[in-house]
């Protein structure tokens, strides 16, 4: 598990805000993964930004070490640094990127790049790629999400992937789809809506490609939604890479990817202060240690607490939150100052972000700490 704590230590005795991975929730989490995966017959390439960590990512992987997108190319790095091999940098490539894409190139069996630009196509070709290697590149597709990728009607896709199929300095991965659509999904059969059309979508461009001679070894889609709401049409593929299930949170649970019991992060916070006269509680998280995502979505504000429904995160400063009853009125003898109560936030990435170190708990003991890396 890495970076052992000490047995004795308990989650009573940390500071606050601090957050919390439950290793039981995260492990099955990821096992869930990788047999929904095997079942299908896709291969799992995780997404590692959710957490960032080398502990998380050997669950991702099953041990192996092998099979990773990455969001930054810092990310590729530190992997690389500790024994990981076939990692994408699903960022689009620029022209910027090449030093240290060669490095990471040079150094690894299995490093991929993905395009959506003639410019980043062009630079590959133009570049001689370290002795033995060719760039790997895949082609990111747009199939609605409008963030990254070539729109999947167009015949730019089709002639990026000729021309990285010409060039002997190139090698055509295939093509990658991330579904963020899915997000805004607000029902289950919304999320499976998304994953038929980008499915379809993404086939109709794959069947343009070898129409014109070109191989396409990889087809590949994810988004944690999409990914946990498996359907038939998936076999079609060959690459899921979803990344937030690793934890889950608020949000994956209102689209039916999770339940509550799966969520395998939490933010620790104690209550700071009782103000009878306005009925509320202070805490001491605030947007420093939350995010403030989810907002408006759920009657307990942008978060859930733990095991008490009618608390609601009403607002939040800097490093205080304001904390009010969903209905009714609060007891504050119900929670002394100087007590713990535990959040599950709406967006467990952006969460995570915030936090240099992650408490590692089975039960009430703190087990170990995982250290994410940070920066781009």
């Amino acid at each position: 598990m890495a970076s052992q704590e000490g047995s004795a230590r308990r989650v009573a005795e940390l500071d606050t805000p601090a957050f919390l991975v439950d290793f039981n929730k995260v492990s099955t989490n990821c096992a869930k993964a990788l047999a929904q995966c095997t079942e299908l017959g896709v291969t799992l390439r995780a997404q590692t930004k959710t957490h960032k960590t080398i502990e998380g990512a050997v669950l991702q992987t099953g041990g192996t070490r092998r099979g990773l997108v990455t969001s930054t190319i810092q990310e590729a790095e530190f992997y690389a640094d500790n024994g990981f091999d076939d990692i994408l940098f699903g960022f689009p490539f620029i022209p910027h990127h090449m030093p240290r894409a060669a490095q990471l190139t040079r150094r690894l069996e299995k490093f991929h790049v993905m395009v959506d630009s003639r410019v980043a196509v062009d630079v590959l070709v133009a570049n001689t790629p370290p002795p033995g290697k060719t760039w790997s590149a895949y082609l990111a597709v747009n199939c609605g999400y409008n963030r990254e990728g070539v729109w999947w009607e167009s015949s730019e896709g089709e002639e990026l992937a000729c021309l990285m199929d010409k060039s002997p300095s190139v090698t055509f991965a295939g093509v990658y789809v991330h579904c963020g659509n899915s997000y805004s999904a607000s029902q289950p059969r919304d999320v499976e809506r998304v994953r038929e059309e980008t499915i379809e979508r993404l086939l109709h461009l794959v069947g343009r490609i070898k129409a014109r001679g070109v191989a396409c070894p990889v087809l590949g889609i994810g988004s944690t939604p999409t990914c946990s709401h498996p359907g038939p049409s998936m076999r079609q593929l060959t690459e899921l890479h979803p990344g937030n299930y690793i934890f889950y949170d608020a949000q994956q649970m209102v689209l039916g990817s999770c339940k509550e019991a799966d969520i395998a992060c939490c933010v620790a916070t104690r209550v700071i202060g009782h103000y009878p006269d306005r009925n509320q509680l202070l805490i001491d998280c605030g947007f420093s240690g939350l995010t403030k995502q989810g907002t408006g979505q759920l009657p307990s504000g942008c978060c859930i607490f733990r095991d008490q429904p009618n608390l609601k995160l009403d607002k939040m400063t800097q490093e205080v939150g304001f904390v009010n009853a969903v209905k009714g009125h609060l007891n504050l003898d119900d929670f002394p100052i100087g007590c713990m109560l535990f959040i599950l936030p709406w967006h467990s990435c952006a969460t995570a972000a915030m936090y240099p170190v992650y408490h590692v708990v089975e039960d009430d003991a703190v087990v170990a700490e995982w250290r994410p890396t940070r920066g781009w």
